[in-house]
């Protein structure tokens, strides 16, 4: 990953609808050259899709509840009832295993608390939990896509010198 990569990747992750030639004059390549780049980025796994970004709320899907999970059972049947389980409940965006006091976070975006509550009941069939706590989002102070390429990409200073 170079400097124009990382440009690339900005950009893309704030508008993947910029057209090619823009996308290049603004990275400060011809299109060729940065056509090659986003086909390696797509290669290599680093861009993953392109996608359109929909607002929850103007779909009618106002709630949101981040609901921790505790695991009744630490084994590979549990582990596979459990992620085969929320993996058909479409209302569950995210699933993230976790180090510390709870063993899965999931974020659940549904119209309203009836919509939650069908969640809910759906989500303790799926596998014998001994906790499940939620928390309901009352105002999206932040939320962005966009990782934080600076860190990836930091040029040497000074240059090389002849």
């Amino acid at each position: 990953m170079d400097k124009f990569d990382c440009r690339i990747l900005e950009i893309l992750q704030n508008d993947a609808s910029a057209s090619l030639a823009d996308l290049a004059a603004r990275v400060g390549l011809s299109t060729t050259p940065c056509w090659r780049r986003i086909q390696r980025l797509k290669e290599d796994g680093v861009i993953q899709a392109q996608v359109a970004l929909c607002d929850p709320v103007s779909l009618g899907l106002g709630l949101t509840a981040f609901v921790t999970v505790k695991a009744a059972r630490h084994d590979d049947g549990w582990t596979t009832r459990f992620l085969d389980g929320v993996a058909g409940i479409p209302e569950i965006l995210e699933v993230y295993r976790m180090a510390g006091e709870v063993d899965y976070l999931l974020k659940v975006v549904v119209a309203d608390i009836a919509g939650y509550d069908r969640v809910y009941k759906r989500l303790i069939k799926v596998a014998e939990l001994v906790d499940v706590s939620s928390g309901f989002v009352m105002e999206v102070v932040r939320h962005t896509t966009a990782l934080p390429l600076e860190q990836i990409y930091k040029p040497v200073k000074g240059g090389a010198k002849g």
